[in-house]
């Protein structure tokens, strides 16, 4: 696989695990890759890291088949190319929100059953990180749902300690816009398969988005001030 070396991708990645200290010495990080763009660009930047990165650390690529009859096949593929051990989950986790407890809202029970399946998995393989594809978008549309819908000032954070899973989750593309994210798998033309999901594209996170591009209109650095705002805050304690 042809090699991008885009400045900003990677001094962005690189103050993210420099100001949260995401990946250490002796590391085994399992990292979740769904078929989405976002989980592809990640294993992509998580190989390249490992070749040049100052610590020694070990990844394996861990899916969730989710029960709808998708093919991983071009998932699996993509990992050979990259030599990352791959290991696909069989789960019914679709299924079962969708139609045997035909939920009023799937996406949270979906999102918490995915969780509990991956973080068990990535134990089960002897990791002790899970890397997610998260960017910065990501964070700033859940503070923007926070604050819209919950009313309070929140979001992910690039580190997380899970006591109870006894496991770390980490974001290592954090600062990275969404954008960057989106030419780095055209140009490299990275595998991504099409969401069976019911409610792709129907969600609350979509009208994020769109609140967020035309905030962009009338301050072309919005991206960049708010990541300064939640630097500069307690929300994202260094």
């Amino acid at each position: 696989m042809k090699r991008i070396y885009r400045k900003e991708l990677w001094q962005r990645i690189g103050k993210a695990n420099e100001d949260f200290r995401l990946i250490e010495e002796g590391d085994h990080i399992a990292v979740g890759i769904s078929g989405g763009k976002d989980s592809a660009a990640l294993l992509y930047v998580m190989t390249e890291w490992q070749k040049f990165s100052p610590v020694s650390f070990k990844i394996t690529a861990i899916s969730l088949d989710m029960g709808w009859g998708s093919d991983l096949s071009p998932l699996k593929n993509y990992c050979a190319e990259l030599t990352v051990p791959y290991h696909i989950e069989q789960t019914n986790i679709g299924p079962i929100v969708f139609e045997t407890r035909q939920e009023s809202n799937p996406c949270s029970l979906c999102a918490k059953l995915r969780r509990g399946t991956l973080h068990g998995i990535a134990k089960k393989m002897g990791c002790n990180k899970i890397a997610l594809g998260h960017h910065l978008d990501d964070a700033l549309e859940t503070l923007l749902l926070c604050m819209s819908f919950e009313g309070c000032l929140k979001t992910f954070k690039p580190k997380t300690y899970l006591d109870r899973a006894d496991i770390t989750l980490i974001r290592p593309m954090i600062y990275v816009e969404e954008r960057t994210i989106i030419k780095l798998v055209n140009r490299l033309s990275l595998p991504v398969i099409p969401n069976p999901c019911p409610e792709n594209g129907l969600t609350k996170r979509q009208d994020m988005k769109k609140v967020i591009s035309c905030w962009e209109k009338l301050s072309p650095s919005l991206r960049d001030n708010l990541l300064s705002a939640l630097k500069n805050s307690t929300i994202w304690p260094h």
